[in-house]
């Protein structure tokens, strides 16, 4: 077995569509300083030339690999979180396994919602910390646009499309994670997507049909701005540290008042909190992994502790500490 386990290379892609806010107001009823006023969402990439979930997977994992020249031959396991996948099955992680030629991998999805990069990585880190797998793919990716109801404006303006993916390998004898919080509290209301009922008759018209995404936005902003601070404080005190000892949190991209007032709630500048929701809207799971990839890609975090905590549907959330 192997206590030791790093992160060496992210990566994030995001499909070429920008869809400003007048766009949407076009099609609905709202206006772009409402969305900016309650989200703080400018732009968001949508995917409108026919690439699924497991396109964007797959061109944020090879950034990663490119990043790390890890050949996609070398990876043990994919481990795709998503609430959109391509198709309820095969798991998009097996398509991603293919796209990739990833030929010595094997791969599961899990869907903790906009939790689920946290999630991931927690799980990837058992699996190498194992000592059976030596290296494993976390990608978070999301087409969210698919799952919309375009007449729905208290959801749909949030949201965007995009994927991140991290490279996490057996390496020394410390892991990357130094502590993990994973709670859920069994809410199947506050935030759906894809119900499908069950038939109640034998039918030849009965045909599956899905709901659109849903979200009770009151509800959800008051669950991330004080169970989720009080998850963080928590976590924190039980590792002997302040919120001062963080040098980044990357929070859920879910709005931008939200990010602001977790860090006005922990005492903290909003300048340590990065953020990509601005550009790149709510993109689900992805959120987190992209803001990392573009943190890890712009600097050296040898000797950086980030705190990362997701958020989402279940109600699901978690948080974990990192050192480099």
């Amino acid at each position: 077995m192997s206590d030791g386990v790093k992160i060496i290379a992210a990566g994030h892609y995001v499909p070429a569509s920008v869809v400003d806010n007048h766009q949407l107001a076009a099609i609905m009823d709202t206006n772009d300083p409402w969305i900016q006023s309650h989200t703080g969402i400018k732009t968001r990439h949508f995917s409108l030339a026919g690439e699924n979930t497991s396109d964007l997977a797959t061109k944020a994992a090879q950034q990663a690999l490119t990043n790390a020249n890890y050949a996609a031959e070398d990876v043990d396991l994919i481990i795709v979180s998503t609430i959109t996948p391509d198709a309820q099955t095969p798991a998009t992680a097996a398509i991603v396994q293919k796209k990739l030629g990833a030929v010595n991998a094997w791969g599961y999805d899990i869907s903790t919602a906009c939790a689920g990069f946290v999630f991931a990585l927690s799980t990837a880190e058992k699996f190498i910390k194992s000592g059976v797998y030596k290296s494993a793919l976390v990608i978070s990716a999301e087409v969210n646009t698919k799952m919309m109801d375009f007449t729905d404006r208290t959801s749909t303006v949030f949201f965007g499309d995009g994927a991140g993916a991290a490279l996490l390998v057996a390496d020394g004898d410390q892991s990357v994670i130094r502590a993990e919080k994973l709670q859920t509290m069994g809410d199947a209301e506050t935030i759906h997507s894809g119900r499908v009922a069950p038939i109640s008759a034998i039918k030849a018209t009965n045909y599956p049909v899905t709901d659109a995404f849903y979200q009770s936005g009151r509800d959800v902003f008051e669950f991330a701005t004080t169970k989720v601070p009080e998850q963080i404080a928590s976590l924190l005190a039980a590792n002997a540290l302040s919120s001062d000892d963080i040098d980044f949190y990357i929070m859920h991209q879910a709005n931008l008042r939200i990010i602001e007032t977790i860090a006005e709630n922990l005492g903290q500048p909003v300048a340590k909190f990065r953020e990509n929701v601005s550009y790149y809207g709510n993109t689900s799971s992805a959120g987190i992994a992209m803001a990392f990839a573009e943190l890890m890609n712009e600097q050296d975090l040898t000797g950086k502790r980030l705190l990362l905590t997701g958020f989402g549907a279940g109600l699901s959330y978690g948080s974990v500490i990192l050192e480099f």
